[in-house]
């Protein structure tokens, strides 16, 4: 059963997808699927260090679910 990641969008109404490659979209065909789920957890807690050293979940994560489909 492939997984997908998700969360709500900030410019429009409903969801935008992973897609891979640092981005996301709000085309559901273009989502990137992954075959377990501890893929698409790791990438729901993707997390960033800044220049000073912090390190902190993006809005976009933070908020992000994991789905079957």
């Amino acid at each position: 059963m492939p997984y997908h990641v998700k969360t709500p969008s900030k410019v429009n109404v409903g969801d935008v997808y992973w897609k891979g490659d640092n981005s996301w979209t709000n085309d559901y065909a273009s989502r990137k699927q992954f075959s377990s789920k501890s893929d698409a957890d790791a990438v729901a807690a993707t997390t960033v260090t800044s220049p000073q050293g912090v390190t902190y979940q993006p809005k976009w994560f933070a908020d992000a679910t994991v789905v079957t489909e």
